[in-house]
């Protein structure tokens, strides 16, 4: 085997250009799969970290009539809250419509208490003015409503008899979240003004959960653990990465073209070597495995070069980050600014792994023909 990888060496610096080409395009595909593989676990990552501390805390306890993808449901999706609700922070859902400069908007009215702390919404600003009704929105509705801090704008409501009322609310912060679902139409008010405001006293649509909750049984009321909430997200980055593999595996079929046709036309024009080597006392078996060594010794040196400028490359991207478009943050799904990679141990190895097989099985095929060569056709450089 010692013989094999110095015999491998010697031919592939030999082959100079040829060589570099081969590593050259190994190496690029192998630091783009890590790369791309790394920005989409670092959305994953960032995405259920921003979702649980915005949204979802450890979990929802909903209302059995309450379908958050439905919103006709919310008019009759509440109930009074249990007598056990250690670790259950309650929220109620109204519709309601805002007039902002004439205009007329659709909004979710969602009342939290203003000293839970489960989320990092800031809902201390919502019990700063007991008068009136001041209330904090996202910075996407503000940007869409055209709302700024401080403004007054008209809501009107309906009670649980479904007479409409109205009154002045205030805005008196505007939170930057990476949960679209959170902010987009939402309007955040303090629960206890919200049950006066529709006469719905001790009601809630659903609970967010903290470490303190004990699952029960709760009647009129379902469960909805933190990683069912979360599937969405995984759903969405795994279809992402799913087709991103199309992208990987084009990539990596024109580097192992490449090399295929290198051993190829290597055979072609060593057949007086491989004769040779015959001659010599080597076995069928040691050529071909020396020709498939050639090849798995493009995957190892695709590697050091890859790392040469990858890890750079790498280190530059994980401080600096993934800017994405203003307009990929609007599509209604959990996305920062930006994204920073995650460069995971298995992420590497599995690329390592991927790489070096594939390359290895691409030599070995067309290495095969040399069992079958003739050794003294072969030194006389005839065909066979």
């Amino acid at each position: 085997m010692k013989l094999e990888f110095k015999l491998a060496f010697k031919n592939l610096f030999g082959a100079k250009l040829r060589t570099l080409l081969n590593v050259f395009v190994l190496s690029f595909s192998f630091v783009i799969i890590i790369f791309l593989n790394s920005i989409m676990d670092g959305w994953d990552q960032q995405a259920q970290k921003d979702s649980v501390e915005w949204e979802f805390g450890e979990g929802h306890l909903l209302h059995n009539d309450y379908d958050p993808l439905d919103s006709y449901t919310i008019l009759d999706g509440h109930g009074e809250i249990p007598k056990r609700s250690i670790g259950m922070t309650p929220v109620l859902e109204r519709q309601a419509s805002v007039y902002p400069q004439g205009r007329m908007i659709g909004v979710v009215l969602k009342g939290i208490p203003s000293d839970q702390k489960i989320l990092k919404l800031p809902t201390k600003k919502l019990n700063q003015n007991k008068d009136e009704f001041p209330v904090i929105i996202g910075k996407r509705f503000s940007e869409s409503a055209k709302l700024k801090k401080g403004d007054r704008v008209q809501i009107r409501w309906r009670d649980k008899n479904g007479t409409y009322d109205a009154n002045t609310i205030i805005i008196e912060e505007i939170f930057d979240s990476n949960v679209p679902n959170i902010d987009n139409g939402k309007i955040w008010i303090d629960i206890e003004k919200l049950w006066k405001m529709t006469g719905l006293e001790n009601q809630a649509t659903y609970f967010i959960l903290d470490q303190n909750f004990r699952k029960g049984p709760f009647d009129s009321w379902t469960y909805r653990s933190k990683t069912t909430l979360l599937k969405n997200i995984k759903d969405l980055i795994d279809q992402k990465k799913a087709s991103q593999s199309v992208i990987f595996g084009l990539l990596l079929a024109i580097a192992l073209l490449a090399i295929f046709d290198t051993q190829i036309l290597s055979i072609f024009r060593r057949q007086k070597e491989i004769g040779t080597y015959i001659a010599l006392g080597m076995t069928r078996l040691r050529v071909v495995r020396l020709f498939t060594i050639e090849g798995s010794v493009y995957s190892i040196m695709a590697l050091i070069f890859g790392s040469i400028y990858g890890i750079p490359f790498f280190i530059y991207m994980s401080k600096a980050g993934f800017p994405i478009p203003p307009a990929d943050q609007k599509l209604g799904i959990a996305i920062a600014d930006v994204i920073y990679p995650v460069y995971g141990l298995k992420l590497i190895l599995l690329t390592i792994l991927t790489v070096i097989i594939s390359a290895t099985v691409v030599s070995y095929l067309p290495a095969r023909k040399i069992a079958k060569l003739n050794p003294v056709l072969a030194l006389k450089g005839k065909k066979q």
